[in-house]
């Protein structure tokens, strides 16, 4: 952790040097039977591609919004930090209409509509699969992602006081995401570089996105990130803590 850091980029970017072969983000989806481990170094490259689709293949500037229409699972942490580092606003759960990018998965594609910006369509099929065929009106993330770069340069410099998070009709600067994370991490049992919180809160409030992604990338930390968490068998949970070395839970 850099006391330096003032993004949620830059929370990225000094956990990329300082250990990038951690895990960071380990999904699971208690209704497909699907786990994914991403390292930092996996999680970044994911994050430079899709910033690199913002930015030259979507044309969006800092402050433009991007309305995430996505449950909480590990494409959606991607999209999350992909928004921060190239410095545009993303809008969790938020209204398409007001948007200039709408980014959806299955089940809010027609609401997603109502954007008259570009939409991007998001399978959320286990390892990162597409759609048999893409939506009508949709860019099929699946196929876009894979050509792009794996280093990201954002055109403009971030400004960690600029409007970077929407959830719950709250906006925060990327500043505000950082020092909230960190103020919070103790309470949510994150004590530094090793611990481990399992999340299974959804990402359409603070709480959620803070246990879920923001709290232990500002801790040094990891999550467990369990989607359909109330389908998981009897016993799922004791023993998904104990093997995965969870030493927080948040749910």
């Amino acid at each position: 952790m850099n006391a330096t850091d003032r993004t949620p980029a830059d929370l990225l970017n000094s956990a990329l040097a300082t250990d990038p072969g951690r895990p960071l983000v380990t999904f699971y989806d208690d209704a497909t039977g699907e786990r994914v481990e991403l390292s930092v170094a996996t999680f970044a490259n994911w994050v430079a591609k899709t910033a690199n689709l913002l930015q030259d293949e979507l044309s969006v500037e800092p402050g433009d919004r991007v309305a995430l229409l996505l449950p909480a699972h590990w494409q959606t942490a991607v999209w999350l930090l992909a928004c921060a580092s190239v410095g545009v606003v993303a809008d969790v759960s938020g209204d398409a209409r007001a948007a200039d990018v709408v980014v959806s998965g299955p089940d809010g594609l027609e609401a997603a509509r109502a954007c008259s910006g570009a939409r991007v369509a998001m399978a959320l099929r286990p390892l990162g699969g597409r759609f048999p065929q893409a939506p009508e009106g949709f860019i099929d993330y699946a196929v876009e992602v894979p050509g792009q770069g794996d280093r990201f340069v954002p055109y403009a410099p971030v400004d960690p006081d600029a409007p970077a998070l929407i959830v719950a009709g709250r906006e925060f600067s990327g500043a505000e995401v950082v020092e909230r994370a960190r103020a919070e991490a103790a309470g949510l049992g994150l004590t530094g570089p090793g611990s481990r919180i399992l999340s299974g809160l959804p990402y359409d409030t603070w709480e959620g996105l803070n246990a879920g992604l923001y709290g232990p990338l500002a801790a040094g930390g990891s999550v467990v990130l369990c989607r359909h968490l109330e389908q998981a068998g009897d016993g799922v949970l004791d023993k998904r803590v104990e093997s995965e070395r969870v030493t927080a839970i948040a749910r």
